[in-house]
């Protein structure tokens, strides 16, 4: 499981630094790679979607055992 927590905290703070990229310079570096709406960009989109929600689950379960 901690390599599972690993990977997804990579891909949430990949996904974070996009977030900032686009606030600061209004520059996507995710459709700059992979094109703009194409299948590839969505698929990464997903995957940094579901890692959060992976990320806020595990959140709350080291809240729930303190």
């Amino acid at each position: 499981m901690e390599t599972l927590q690993k990977a997804c905290l990579a891909v949430t703070i990949i996904g974070a630094i996009n977030w900032g990229l686009i606030g600061l310079l209004d520059f996507n570096l995710v459709d700059t790679i992979f094109g703009v709406g194409s299948l590839l960009s969505r698929i990464v989109y997903i995957l940094v979607g579901i890692c959060g929600l992976i990320n806020i689950g595990i959140l709350l379960s080291h809240i729930e055992t303190k």
